[in-house]
C-alpha cells in the first residue's frame, strides 16, 4: 500500500512525518482529534486486511482440495471461511475502539481489482497457475497493508501516550474529557472561580 507524501488521503496525513509534531503544545481537543483520525484509519486497514485474509484462505482451501483430490466445493465452506475472518457486515474492530470502516465498499473494490480476470466466486474453474498468481498477489498486498497498519498503530500509541500523560500529571481532567465528548462547554478557570466564590461566601459562626 503506497503512501503519497503530501497526499490528501487520510493515510497520507496520518503517516506524514510531521503528523504528530508538536502535540505537547497542542490542546487536548486537538490531540484527541488527531488520535481519533488515526484510529479510524487503523480500523479501515484492519478491515482491508481481513478482506485479504479471506481471499487468501479461499485460494489456499482450493489448492488444498486439489492436492488431496477432494470432491467438496470450496464455496460450500465459504461462510465458515468468511466467519473466521470476521468478514460480513461492514463493521471492523481496530485495537482501540469498535467502529465501522469508513470506506468498506472502496476496500472491497480495491481487493477485487487486485487480480484481473480471476473470479473467486468459482475458484474451481481457475487453472493452477491462476490460483498461484492470485495467492501471491493477495499475500503481497496483505503484507503491505499490515505494515501500514503497524505504522498507524505507532502513531495512535504516541497520541494516546500524550493524552494519558496529561491526565497523569493533572493538566487534563476526566470532567473535561466527558464534557468534550458530550458537547458541553468547558471552562479552564472553573476551579479558580469556585475558589473565589468560597472566599466571598460569609463564614458561619
Amino acid at each position: 500500500m503506497e503512501v503519497r507524501p503530501g497526499g490528501r488521503r487520510r493515510i497520507d496525513r496520518v503517516l506524514a512525518p510531521d503528523y504528530a509534531d508538536g502535540v505537547e503544545q497542542r490542546s487536548l481537543s486537538d490531540v484527541r482529534g488527531l488520535r481519533d483520525e488515526a484510529a479510524q484509519e487503523e480500523t479501515d486497514l484492519s478491515y482491508l486486511r481481513r478482506l485479504l485474509h479471506a481471499r487468501i484462505d479461499i485460494v489456499r482451501a482450493e489448492q488444498q482440495r486439489r492436492s488431496v483430490g477432494g470432491s467438496d466445493s470450496v464455496m460450500d465452506h465459504l461462510a465458515t471461511i468468511l466467519s473466521a475472518n470476521a468478514v460480513g457486515p461492514a463493521t471492523g474492530r481496530g485495537r482501540y475502539q469498535t467502529q465501522e470502516p469508513s470506506r468498506a465498499e472502496a476496500h472491497r473494490r480495491k481487493v477485487e481489482a487486485l487480480v484481473s480476470d480471476v473470479d473467486l466466486s468459482d475458484v474451481s474453474a481457475l487453472a493452477d497457475d491462476e490460483l498461484g498468481e492470485a495467492l501471491g498477489t493477495f499475500i503481497a498486498e496483505e503484507a503491505s497493508v499490515s505494515q501500514r497498519r503497524r505504522e498507524v498503530q505507532a502513531v495512535v500509541d504516541r497520541l494516546n501516550s500524550e493524552i494519558a500523560s496529561r491526565y497523569q500529571h493533572g493538566s487534563a481532567s476526566v470532567d473535561e474529557l466527558l464534557a468534550a465528548e458530550r458537547g458541553w462547554p468547558t471552562n479552564p478557570n472553573r476551579a479558580a472561580m469556585e475558589a473565589e466564590k468560597n472566599r466571598e461566601r460569609p463564614q458561619s459562626i
